[in-house]
C-alpha cells in the first residue's frame, strides 16, 4: 500500500532536488524557444559591458593627456565621446531589461499552464493528501519568484559577468601590476560565495515550505468560515493563522540575515582592494613607473570591479530562492498520475444502468504528513469486502455514519478512486477496462454541497457540457 500511495508524489526525489545542477538545467530548457530574444539580449549585454570598460580608460587619458597637456580641443573630444559610450549604455541596458521582461512573462505563462495542466489530470486521491492552499503557493508564488529569475536576474548575471571580463582584460591592459595587486582579495570572495550559497540555498527553501503553509491554512480557512463561525472557532483559527504566519515570518528573517551579510563584505573587500590600489598605485608614481592618469584609472576600475560582484551576490541570492521555488515547481509537475487509461481501453457503449460491486475494498493510502504527526494510515480500510448490486431504475439509499465510505462508493462508479481490491462493473465490464471520458460522459453527478466556478450563472448551468 506504501508503494501504492507513493505513485502520485513521487516528483523528483529528495536527492535529485537538491542537486541544484539539475533543476537549473531544467529551467534553462525553458528559454530554449526563445533563442533570437536571447541573442539579441547578448549583444546588448556585450554593449553595456564594453561602455563600462571603455569609460575608465576615457577618463585616465584625460588626466594624463588632455589635461595634462592642456589640450582643451582634445579633453573636449574626450568628453563628447565619454557622453556617448554612457548614454550608449544606458540605452543598451534599457534595451536588455525589456526584452528579458518579455521574456520571463512568457516563460511564466509556459510555466503555470503546465503546472495547471498536471493538477487537472490528478485524481482525486492526490487531493486527499495534498493541500490545495500549497498548490496554489506553488502555482502562483513559486512560479513568481522564477520570474524575477528570468526577467531580472538573468540579465543582470549576464551584464556582470561581461562586464567583469571587460574590466578584467582593461585592467591588465592597462597596467598588469597594479592589475595583480587588486585581484588579492579574489580568493575570499570566491570561499565567501560558497559558504553563503550553501546557507541561503538551505534558508530559502524553508521560506518556500513556509508560504506553501501559510497559504494552506489561509485557504482552509476562507472555504470553513462558514462552519468556523457556527462553531465559535474564529479566534482558534485565527490564533493558527498566527503561528503559521510567525514561523513565515521566522524564515523569512533569517534568510534575510544569512544573504544581508554577504553585502557588507563584499563592501568591505572592494575598501581593501582601493587601499591596495592607492598605496601600490601611489608607489609606482613616485618611482616614476606609472603616471597618476593610470592609478585614477584603476581607483575607477576597482570601484566597477566589484559593482558586478555585488550584483553577483544579488543573483546568486535571487538564484538560491529560484532553485527552492522549482524543486517544488518540478516536483508537482513531475507527479505521476496513478488513475489513467489502460493502454487498451475502449470507449463504453451506452449504459443501461446496471451496477455491480463485487469484493471491493479500499485504502486511501498513507498521508504524506502520517509521520509529521506519528500517525500511519497505510493499511486502514475505508470499505472492507463490499459486495452490491443495482438493477437499472433501482434507487439506493447508503445510509451510515460520516466517514463509512458512502461519498467513496459512489465515487468508484466514476472512478474517482480505483479499488484496492474487487471490481466495479457497470452493465457487466470493469470501469477499469473503459476510458474514463466515455465512462463520466454518461453520468450525471449532484453534489453534497453546491460549488458555483467563477463567471456567470449561465456558464455554471452549462458547465458539464
Amino acid at each position: 500500500m506504501m508503494m501504492r500511495g507513493m505513485q502520485e508524489t513521487a516528483g523528483l526525489s529528495e536527492e535529485r532536488a537538491k542537486q541544484g545542477g539539475v533543476v537549473a538545467r531544467r529551467l534553462l530548457d525553458y528559454l530554449r524557444p526563445y533563442r533570437v530574444q536571447l541573442l539579441w539580449a547578448l549583444v546588448l549585454v556585450l554593449l553595456s559591458a564594453a561602455s563600462q570598460a571603455i569609460a575608465p580608460y576615457l577618463i585616465g587619458r584625460a588626466i594624463h593627456g588632455a589635461i595634462g597637456q592642456n589640450d582643451r580641443a582634445g579633453l573636449n573630444r574626450l568628453m563628447l565621446i565619454l557622453l556617448v559610450v554612457y548614454v550608449g549604455g544606458i540605452i543598451a541596458v534599457r534595451a536588455q531589461i525589456i526584452t528579458m521582461g518579455e521574456i520571463g512573462q512568457r516563460l511564466l505563462t509556459r510555466m503555470r499552464s503546465e503546472i495547471f495542466g498536471t493538477v487537472q489530470r490528478l485524481s482525486l486521491r492526490f487531493f486527499d493528501r495534498n493541500p490545495a492552499g500549497d498548490l496554489m503557493s506553488r502555482l502562483v508564488n513559486d512560479t513568481d519568484v522564477i520570474n524575477q529569475l528570468f526577467s531580472q536576474g538573468l540579465i543582470q548575471v549576464l551584464g556582470s559577468i561581461f562586464g567583469l571580463l571587460g574590466i578584467l582584460i582593461a585592467m591588465l591592459a592597462l597596467d598588469w601590476r597594479l592589475a595583480l595587486a587588486s585581484f588579492v582579495v579574489i580568493p575570499v570572495m570566491i570561499g565567501l560565495t560558497s559558504l553563503f550559497g550553501r546557507l541561503s540555498r538551505r534558508a530559502f527553501r524553508e521560506t518556500r515550505t513556509a508560504i506553501g503553509e501559510v497559504s494552506t491554512e489561509l485557504q482552509s480557512e476562507i472555504a470553513g468560515v462558514k462552519v468556523a463561525q457556527a462553531f465559535n472557532r474564529t479566534d482558534v483559527n485565527e490564533q493558527r493563522f498566527a503561528e503559521r504566519n510567525a514561523a513565515n515570518r521566522d524564515a523569512n528573517v533569517q534568510a534575510t540575515a544569512i544573504t544581508s551579510a554577504f553585502v557588507p563584505m563584499v563592501d568591505m573587500l572592494s575598501v581593501i582592494a582601493t587601499a591596495i590600489v592607492a598605496g601600490y598605485g601611489g608607489y609606482l608614481v613616485t618611482q616614476q613607473t606609472a603616471t597618476v592618469g593610470v592609478v585614477v584609472a584603476f581607483l575607477t576600475y576597482v570601484q566597477q570591479f566589484f559593482r558586478p560582484i555585488q550584483q553577483l551576490s544579488t543573483f546568486y541570492t535571487t538564484a538560491q530562492a529560484s532553485l527552492a521555488a522549482s524543486e517544488r515547481i518540478f516536483e508537482l509537475v513531475d507527479t505521476t498520475p496513478d488513475l489513467v487509461d489502460a493502454p487498451d481501453a475502449r470507449e463504453l457503449p451506452p449504459i443501461q444502468g446496471h451496477v455491480t460491486f463485487e469484493n471491493v475494498s479500499f485504502s486511501y493510502g498513507e498521508r504524506p504528513d502520517a509521520q509529521k504527526h506519528n500517525a500511519d494510515h497505510s493499511g486502514e480500510m475505508v470499505l472492507s469486502d463490499v459486495t452490491l448490486e443495482v438493477e437499472p431504475g433501482q434507487t439506493v439509499a447508503l445510509v451510515g455514519p460520516t466517514g463509512a465510505g458512502k461519498t467513496t462508493l459512489v465515487n468508484m462508479i466514476g472512478r474517482f478512486y480505483d479499488v484496492s481490491a474487487g471490481t466495479v462493473c457497470i452493465d457487466g465490464t470493469d470501469v477499469r477496462t473503459v476510458t474514463r471520458a466515455s465512462l463520466r460522459s454518461q453520468m450525471g453527478v449532484v453534489l453534497q454541497e453546491t460549488f458555483l466556478f467563477a463567471g456567470s450563472v449561465a456558464d455554471n448551468i452549462r458547465y458539464g457540457r
